[in-house]
């Protein structure tokens, strides 16, 4: 029985960081207006959120079965940081990265209760979530230093940069627009998120900027 625990453990804290890595390049994609138009913005969302419940369920199973699996960790050094008696800097790595992804998970669920801003903010530990616990994998996995682990680990990378990477870019682009904008004889049209293509979806809205006019609908909702 033991052993049936410690490879669930081990199983279920990797499954728990791809599936992490998954929803933090869902929502960046689909935040940035990046996910086509093939697969309509609802399904994006309703990926996204069960990916990070996912997520969360398969953390708690890696959280439980190393508390039975008869491994030394108690209830401390799963709660508590800094509480490890031994490898104390990768226990706390993994007890904030759990804080952090909990936090950013039950924040989805009274969203409309939140200002925008302050959920925007909570969202993003999504981030430093993925972080804590690709430093406590590679530090206290078993598995930490097999071929096929550290590629699982510089693929998350590959994956989670990219969408990044895009969605850093096109605030630059909606930055430079609203300078546009502000030039233009119509300064007071708004540019959100994705700059000229994302206006709300229920609204058709023509934008005129130096003669250019554009009809752009886009989602209702913006995850990250």
């Amino acid at each position: 029985m033991t052993d049936l625990l410690w490879f669930l453990t081990r199983s279920s804290g990797v499954v728990a960081l791809v599936l992490i890595v998954a929803a933090i390049a869902d929502g960046l994609l689909f935040s940035g207006r990046e996910t086509g138009r093939r697969l309509r913005p609802a399904w994006w969302m309703d990926l996204h959120r069960g990916l990070g419940g996912y997520a969360l369920v398969f953390t708690g199973l890696h959280l439980a079965t190393a508390y039975g699996a008869d491994m030394g960790v108690g209830l401390a050094e799963i709660f508590v940081p800094g509480a490890a008696a031994w490898s104390t800097g990768a226990f706390t790595w993994g007890v904030v990265g759990f804080y952090l992804l909990a936090v950013t998970v039950c924040s989805s669920w009274p969203k409309r209760f939140l200002r925008r801003r302050t959920w925007h903010l909570v969202h993003l530990l999504s981030i430093p979530a993925a972080v804590a616990a690709g430093v406590h994998a590679y530090q206290l996995g078993s598995d930490a230093l097999t071929p096929w682990f550290v590629g699982v680990l510089l693929v998350s990378i590959a994956v989670t940069t990219y969408p990044l990477a895009l969605r850093l870019s096109g605030i630059g682009r909606r930055r430079q627009q609203r300078l546009v904008v502000a030039g233009s004889p119509h300064p007071d049209l708004p540019v959100l998120d994705g700059g000229l293509d994302s206006l709300p979806i229920d609204v058709a809205t023509v934008h005129s900027v130096h003669s250019v006019h554009t009809v752009h609908t886009v989602p209702e909702e913006v995850l990250v």
